[in-house]
């Protein structure tokens, strides 16, 4: 008998309830109006000549996970950050940041996005000539940041990276040189091959370059080689893809 009289309380109680919010929606509208907070540290290089009066191309190079952490120093061991390092000229600035321990690139396009706008606003850059490269996690960074912002780069260059394939169809009028080696064991050639053979189809400019016996290290070649950088500064930006 007890035990009837309390769940008849109890029920009670849950109509009491629902009388006095049954003027009231289940679920409220709500809003979050935040900023995102950025710290990011990064190499930055401007030529010799650099002139505050003229505008300049802004190449932006990913890293890969090797260089994760706090020390800038292992950002220069590869890609231009090193070239530089070795006395090399670039006629662009270069903007190279450092991913955090355990953290991912695709994990921080936000951060780079927010970069990038930042370089921007406190250099002349040429908004028309930004380009983005990177190297295995730079070069998957390369294919997500090219895809969650399409409209911002003139032209990139992922080396032995991958990404989506459905991220990547964003990317039809960005002209792409991707480099990958035949023989890599880390990343395997296919995660280019599947991205390019799907925006070939509807992006002739985009195209691939095998090195038949390269493995996981397909940048230092391809970094070397100033084709790279000619075919970067031959492209700007489009009307069609500018916002």
């Amino acid at each position: 008998m007890r035990y009837a009289i309390s769940m008849l309380a109890l029920l009670n109680v849950f109509s009491l309830a629902g009388l006095t919010r049954a003027d009231e929606p289940a679920q409220k509208p709500a809003k979050l109006d935040t900023q995102l907070h950025v710290t990011l540290d990064y190499l930055l290089y401007l030529p010799a000549d650099y002139d505050a009066k003229k505008d300049w191309p802004l190449v932006v190079f990913l890293h890969g996970a090797g260089e994760r952490g706090d020390d800038l120093n292992l950002v220069k061991k590869h890609g231009p950050p090193k070239l530089i390092e070795q006395g090399k000229a670039f006629p662009f600035i270069v903007v190279s940041p450092q991913c955090a321990k355990n953290n991912w690139w695709h994990w921080q396009l936000r951060e780079l996005s927010a970069l990038i706008d930042d370089v921007v606003a406190k250099y002349k850059v040429d908004k028309d000539r930004i380009y983005l490269t990177g190297i295995s996690m730079g070069g998957f960074g390369t294919w997500a940041l090219a895809s969650y912002d399409p409209d911002r780069f003139a032209a990139i260059v992922p080396i032995c990276g991958g990404g989506e394939v459905l991220a990547a169809a964003r990317l039809r009028q960005t002209p792409i040189w991707a480099f990958h080696g035949a023989k890599d064991p880390i990343v395997p050639l296919r995660r280019s091959e599947e991205l390019i053979n799907a925006l070939q189809k509807n992006n002739p400019q985009a195209k691939l370059t095998v090195y038949p016996e390269a493995m996981h290290d397909s940048w230092t070649a391809t970094y070397d080689n100033p084709e790279v950088y000619a075919w970067l500064l031959e492209h700007k930006r489009t009307s069609a893809t500018a916002p």
